[in-house]
């Protein structure tokens, strides 16, 4: 138990670091973005939006590959697609359940879980705050 732990607390730690300059890279990118293509229509405003959110899916998508790495490594899994998939499933709070790690790495896949939800929800509070900054929204007028 203590070993998923510490493995978990350690991956925890390098998915906070990625997310945290994963988010200031896209917000010097879009500050970059708008001030080079004037981008202050409607329309550029979009673009603005999906970029961010493309941005914020890159992010996700390599700390979801940091954790399937990590099950690598621990022996959760026999191969990298199996340990990619379900990586993918229980960092985004799915949770299919067809496959499970070996018994000894389960609490490890649990903390994933955990991980997920808290960074789904900081790209979320983040997503809301650049549609209101740079995207189609402004305070008071959607919410």
């Amino acid at each position: 138990m203590l070993a998923n732990l510490l493995a978990g607390s350690f991956v925890i730690g390098l998915t906070v670091l990625i997310h945290t300059f994963g988010l200031i890279a896209i917000t010097h990118t879009m500050s970059r973005l708008i001030d080079r293509f004037r981008m202050h229509g409607r329309r550029s405003r979009v673009l603005a939006m999906i970029t961010i959110v493309l941005g914020i899916l890159g992010v996700m998508t390599i700390e979801v590959w940091l954790w399937a790495s990590a099950y690598m490594v621990t022996g959760s899994f026999d191969d990298f697609q199996t340990a990619l998939y379900f990586s993918t499933v229980t960092f985004s709070t799915l949770g299919y359940g067809d496959i499970v790690p070996h018994a000894e790495w389960r609490l490890f896949a649990g903390l994933e879980g955990i991980n997920g939800f808290l960074l789904i929800g900081w790209s979320t509070a983040y997503l809301v705050a650049a549609g209101t900054r740079v995207g189609p929204f402004h305070t008071g007028e959607h919410f």
